[in-house]
């Protein structure tokens, strides 16, 4: 009995240091919703176990929850419908490449430039945070808050890895497709050596222009800001100790890609794997009403609105609905849509996750986002893709290449292209069978997302960062992480012997021709 009593107080006195909730910061600016809804689970989630999160986001919370405070940044949305229309309209490389990186640089300013945030959070002596969660889609300048509260930083990739999040961590990411494709505005076939070649080219000027031209611009705004912190320590050095990324992507998804130990999949985090929700009753019974032929839904996401559609194209797209014999659920920004055939439902707002998971519903017309495209393939429906910008044509490139869907332009099909790949989609048995065999694999995982998020966040707060799982290639520079001086000695020293190889025989050749020529006028004489 007092084994048992000693064994219980020792394991009541340790409990604290594996208990003591954490003071957690997450920053999540970008005014787009599946970047914040992705991460809301996962933050509520860490509230619940009892962490202190305080969040800076558009999009606050309607109820208090317990343990969560938000700081909202209503200031980011300025200017970006301004911002879509440039990036949607924009295919030169260089060019797109300036809209989304200027615009990520404003958007760090406005964060740091907020009332709240400049006097809740940088004032010196206002807060104390153990762990920084963040966004990461170039917003570099915000990492100094981890050197400001010397604090580990976990990032979050909602729409999955690209190269500069691999060069974070040092994690693989060679410039080939077999690994990661780049967000593209085409589908070039990367099997043929004009497919690699303009791969190559978009990485290399993506690489480019960030490094020269908008890296050094995030550096300006870290020493504006953080001044003291910025004489310590650069802000590189924060950048390459990432104790943790998540990334939302699985070798199911995506093309199967090897990570550095700090670098987790956590593929589907937002998705409530639970019951359900049940859908609203005219909702359920319009698609109860569809009877065998089923129900299309239609969403071009929470960015890129349907009622901003040209009115040709509403009117193509009305027409075709209209000759189907399914039934359509379409989200639409506004109640009135002239013309609406009778098959057709309209709504502000789908649960989408109930809607895709509602065996009657046979086929997903969306943008592509990775939010959606993850949602569509875990309740195993095919994709007809649409997409307008960034990683929207990489995933519906993926999801075609694997027979899960198809893809078309919205901007140039026709009313035959439409209705040709809706048929196809809804009559060719493949596609729902791959996308149900897709689901089945996707599914098959021994941990929920959130759980396993959960458990990785909890292992870097009780390891103090644990820097024993960072690779030490996340320190080196380009030229030294590719070997390119020992390369550029060896070409060097073989471009010297070859130099030196070639004089010498035209030295010798030279000799040769002298004393030839010495012969000749020995004869003569």
């Amino acid at each position: 009995m007092f084994a048992l009593r000693t064994c219980l107080l020792l394991l009541f006195l340790l409990l604290p240091s594996y208990l003591q909730a954490a003071r957690i910061l997450a920053l999540f600016p970008i005014p787009s919703p599946s970047h914040y809804y992705y991460a809301l689970p996962y933050l509520k989630s860490l509230a619940l176990k009892g962490h202190q999160v305080t969040s800076i986001n558009p999009y606050p919370q309607k109820k208090p929850i317990e343990n969560f405070r938000d700081i909202p940044i209503p200031e980011v949305f300025d200017n970006l419908e301004e911002f879509l229309s440039r990036a949607i309209q924009t295919t030169a490389l260089w060019a797109s490449n300036n809209i989304g990186n200027e615009y990520c640089v404003n958007l760090t300013k406005a964060v740091l430039n907020n009332d709240q945030v400049r006097r809740e959070i940088l004032k010196p002596g206002a807060a104390q945070f153990d762990l920084i969660v963040m966004d990461l889609w170039r917003l570099d300048a915000l990492y100094g808050l981890a050197g400001y509260f010397d604090a580990p930083i976990i990032g979050l990739a909602p729409y999955g890895t690209d190269w500069k999040i691999d060069e974070l961590v040092g994690n693989t990411s060679p410039s080939s497709y077999l690994y990661l494709p780049t967000t593209t505005h085409a589908f070039p076939d990367r099997d043929t050596y004009l497919g690699r070649l303009n791969h190559f080219v978009e990485r290399a000027v993506s690489w480019i222009n960030w490094r020269w031209k908008f890296l050094p611009k995030h550096e300006q705004i870290y020493g504006k800001y953080f001044g003291r912190v910025a004489d310590k320590v650069s802000l590189s050095k924060i950048a390459s100790n990432f104790a943790l990324i998540l990334v939302n992507q699985h070798f199911t998804l995506a093309p199967p890609r090897p990570y550095v130990p700090n670098m987790i999949e956590v593929v589907g985090l937002h998705i409530d794997d639970q019951q359900p929700k049940k859908l609203p009753q005219d909702m359920e019974d319009f698609i109860q009403g569809s009877g065998e032929a089923g129900v299309i839904y239609f969403s071009l996401g929470t960015i890129f609105e349907s009622k901003s559609l040209s009115n040709e194209r509403l009117q193509m797209l009305l027409q075709t609905f209209a000759s189907l014999p399914q039934r359509v659920l379409w989200k639409f920004e506004d109640e009135r849509l002239p013309g609406r055939p009778e098959n057709v439902f309209i709504s502000k707002f789908f649960p989408q996750q109930a809607v895709l998971a509602h065996p009657k519903v046979k086929l997903f017309i969306t943008h592509g986002g990775m939010l959606s495209t993850v949602e569509s393939l875990h309740y195993g429906k095919p994709m007809l893709g649409l997409p307008c910008f960034f990683d929207q044509f990489r995933n519906m490139d993926h999801v075609q290449r694997m027979g899960l869907g198809l893809v078309l332009s919205h901007q140039e099909m026709t009313a035959a292209d439409f209705k040709s790949a809706l048929l196809r989609l809804l009559t060719e048995e493949s596609f729902a069978i791959n996308a149900k065999e897709t689901s089945k694999r996707y599914r098959d995982q021994p941990m929920t997302a959130l759980a396993k998020a959960n458990w990785w966040t909890e292992y870097i707060l009780r390891h103090k960062g644990a820097a024993h799982m960072r690779v030490a290639g996340r320190e080196l520079d380009f030229v030294t992480y590719h070997s390119l001086d020992v390369i550029g000695t060896l070409l060097g020293g073989a471009l010297v012997c070859l130099v030196l190889i070639v004089a010498l025989l035209w030295q010798l050749a030279r000799l040769a021709g002298l004393g030839k020529s010495k012969q000749k006028k020995q004869k003569n004489l």
